[in-house]
């Protein structure tokens, strides 16, 4: 399936460990929150430290928005716990998509099968659990945290 034809569908369940161990179920939001899942190629990379940080940053707007962010890559739980100290990340949580390898990337379409990475992508995921927004960039280009922010506002009229 294209990534496009994601939009309007429902999301598919997964089950992550994060940087601290806790598992976090897609599911278990439904009904409550929105979530914004970023996918970014790997851990200890400059590009995916800043659009991590950039996610810590926002932490209150998507409060505000009623939107969990967590960020995604193909990386282990004990390398995104290092990770997430490195760059003083304590409340984003930093899900490891390491076993299946790449599975979640894979489920939502955002995996790179060349490279073995996921691509670097923004996913809204509604209340109801519907994917409301899907945009990959190109590998060398953050995200504007901006313009997520902004798709989140219109769906708050």
């Amino acid at each position: 399936m294209a990534v496009k034809e994601h939009v309007g569908k429902k999301a598919k369940d997964f089950i992550l460990r994060d940087q601290n161990m806790k598992k976090f179920q897609l599911s278990r939001f439904r009904g409550k929150k929105r979530l914004l899942l970023s996918f970014h190629p790997l851990a200890w990379t400059g590009l995916c430290a800043r659009q991590m940080k950039s996610l810590e940053k926002n932490q209150a707007k998507f409060d505000s928005l009623n939107t969990v962010a967590v960020g995604l890559s193909v990386d282990s739980v004990p390398c995104k716990e290092a990770w997430a100290k490195s760059l003083k990340i304590k409340n984003t949580r930093l899900l490891a998509d390491f076993w299946p390898h790449g599975g979640v990337a894979k489920k939502y379409g955002v995996f790179r099968d060349k490279n073995g990475i996921a691509e670097r992508a923004n996913i809204i995921v509604d209340e109801k659990g519907t994917i409301v927004f899907i945009k990959i960039y190109p590998i060398k280009e953050l995200p504007k945290i901006s313009e997520v922010i902004k798709f989140l506002k219109t769906m708050n009229r």
